[in-house]
C-alpha cells in the first residue's frame, strides 16, 4: 500500500491548533448554539427550564453537564419537524430513518449546513487519503438515508469526480470499479465484502484493481476485519463516523497515517463520554456511551444527544483534536444471554480466525423453555465445503466463542452465498425468542 500520509499544507490551521484554542473555540461555539437552540425550538426552551438551566448557565465547558439529554425518542414524539430551530422555508433539505422500529427520525438542514456537513466529509476523506482528482466510487444508498448524499457531496467539494452508484447490483458495481477505475470507495464494510466475493466469482483478483482507499461507516466493524480487506484488495480501510441525528457522515474520521483511532472534528462536535446507567460524565480514556453537542449546526442543534454508541475518549495523535475508540457496540444491540454481554463484534472476531469461513454471519436468538439459545449461521469459504472441513469449522468457531466471549453457541455452516447479504447496513443479530 502507498504511503498516504498529509503533504505539507493539506491541513487546515484547526486541525493542528493548540487544545486551549480548541476548547476556546468550542466554548464560544457552544455558548451561541445553546442559545439558539432555546430562543428558537420550543422543545428546548421546554426542556431546559424543566431542568432549571438557561444558556447564560455555560460558563464553561463542564457546565454543560447541567443541561439535560437529547435521545431519539425526542425526535420520534416530536415528528416530523418539532424539534427544528428555523423556520420550514429556511431548509434546503431533510432526510430520515427507515421508521422500521417506529416513526422514523426526521432531520433538516440549511444551506450553511450543507455546507458545514460538506466541508467534514471533505476534511475526512483527505484524513483518509482522499485527494482532489479522484474518482470516488460512492456505493452508500442514495436517499432519505444520509449516507449516499452525505459522502457525494463531500467528495464534490473535495475536488473528486465522483460516480454516485448506490447500494445493489453487485455484479454491476465490480464492473465499473474495473471500467472507471476509481481510486476511492464509500461503502458499508459489510457490503464491501459482498464486493469482493463478486471479485472472486467473476475470477477477478481484487488487489489488480485500482482502490487505493476505502472509507467505511455506518456499521460498527472489527480491526480483524479491516485486515482481511486491506490484505485482499491492497489498499487501505478506514472509518469514517456519523449518525444522522448529529450530522450524517463525517463526525469523526481515522486519519490513514495512524488508523489508532478516529479523530471528532471538535470544532463542529463537542464529545462526551457517559455511564449509560447513571448518566454521569466519565474521564477521558474509560469506556462509554458517546453524547454529542452540535456547535454549529442551525437547523437542528443538538444539545447533548444520546448516540449509544459505546467507545472512549482519548488525546489526539494524527491531528490534535481527540480521538474516539473504534465503535465496537451500542448499548442497545448488545445482546445479554444467560447474563452474558455480547456484541456482534465479538462474534465477527472469532470468525476471522477460523480460515475455512467467510466473514459473512448472522446470529439468530430463540428461546428454548425457559433458556435463551444463539446460533450462529456463517459460511464456509469455497475451498472447505466438504463435510469434514465443515464439522472442523463449527468445532472450531464454537471452540473460540465458548473461550472468549463466555458462551454456548450452536453453529451452522452454509454454503458460499447462503447467509443473506445487505446492500447497506448488515443486519447481524435476528431475536426470534418470544417478545414478552
Amino acid at each position: 500500500m502507498e504511503d498516504l500520509s498529509p503533504r505539507p499544507g493539506d491541513l487546515e490551521p484547526i486541525e493542528t491548533a493548540s487544545r486551549d484554542e480548541i476548547a476556546a473555540l468550542q466554548l464560544s461555539r457552544m455558548q451561541t448554539s445553546l442559545r439558539h437552540a432555546y430562543e428558537n425550538a420550543p422543545f428546548y426552551r421546554t426542556r431546559f427550564d424543566a431542568a432549571g438551566v438557561h444558556p447564560d448557565d455555560l460558563k464553561s465547558l463542564a457546565d454543560l453537564a447541567k443541561f439535560p439529554f437529547t435521545t431519539k425518542s425526542d425526535l420520534r414524539d416530536t415528528y416530523p419537524f418539532g424539534m427544528f430551530a428555523v423556520p420550514q422555508n429556511k431548509l434546503v433539505r431533510v432526510h430520515a430513518s427507515s421508521g422500521t422500529t417506529g416513526k422514523p427520525t426526521v432531520v433538516g438542514y440549511t444551506a450553511q449546513d450543507i455546507s458545514t456537513w460538506a466541508d467534514l466529509v471533505a476534511r475526512s476523506m483527505r484524513a483518509s487519503g482522499a485527494r482532489a482528482g479522484d474518482i470516488a466510487h460512492i456505493a452508500y444508498g442514495y436517499g432519505l438515508f444520509t449516507g449516499g448524499l452525505g459522502a457525494h457531496y463531500g467528495a464534490e467539494r473535495l475536488g473528486c469526480t465522483v460516480v454516485p452508484v448506490s447500494g445493489g447490483m453487485t455484479e454491476r458495481q465490480v464492473t465499473l470499479i474495473r471500467d472507471f477505475r476509481p481510486r476511492v470507495i464509500m461503502v458499508t464494510p459489510s457490503y464491501m465484502l459482498s464486493i469482493l466475493d463478486e471479485f472472486r466469482r467473476q475470477g477477478l483478483d481484487p488487489r489488480d484493481s485500482s482502490l487505493a482507499v476505502g472509507i467505511f461507516g455506518a456499521e460498527p466493524w472489527t480491526n480483524a476485519m479491516r485486515t482481511e480487506i486491506e490484505q485482499a484488495f491492497d489498499m487501505h480501510a478506514v472509518d469514517i463516523y456519523g449518525l444522522s441525528e448529529v450530522m450524517g457522515p463525517g463526525v469523526a474520521n481515522e486519519c490513514v497515517e495512524t488508523k489508532d483511532g478516529l479523530h471528532i472534528w471538535e470544532d463542529h462536535f463537542y464529545p462526551e463520554i457517559i455511564d449509560p446507567v447513571t448518566g454521569a460524565v466519565l474521564p477521558d480514556g474509560q469506556i462509554g456511551e458517546l453524547v454529542f453537542t452540535t456547535l454549529t449546526k442551525e437547523g437542528l442543534p443538538m444539545v447533548r444527544y444520546r448516540t449509544r454508541d459505546l467507545t472512549r475518549l482519548l488525546p489526539g495523535t494524527a491531528r490534535s483534536m481527540r480521538r474516539m475508540e473504534k465503535i465496537t457496540g451500542r448499548s442497545d444491540d448488545m445482546i445479554i444471554l444467560r447474563g452474558v454481554n455480547i456484541f456482534p463484534t465479538q462474534i465477527e472476531e472469532q470468525i476471522l480466525k477460523c480460515r475455512a469461513l467467510a466473514p459473512h454471519f448472522q446470529i439468530e436468538l430463540t428461546r428454548e423453555g425457559r433458556m435463551d439459545s444463539m446460533t450462529v449461521h456463517v459460511e464456509c469459504t469455497a475451498a472447505s465445503g466438504s463435510d469434514a472441513a465443515r464439522t472442523a469449522s463449527m468445532k472450531e468457531l464454537a471452540h473460540h466463542i465458548k473461550s472468549v466471549v463466555g458462551v454456548s453457541a450452536r453453529i451452522v455452516v452454509h454454503d458460499p452465498g447462503g447467509v443473506a447479504r445487505s446492500e447497506g447496513k448488515a443486519k447481524r443479530v435476528v431475536d426470534n425468542r418470544p417478545k414478552a
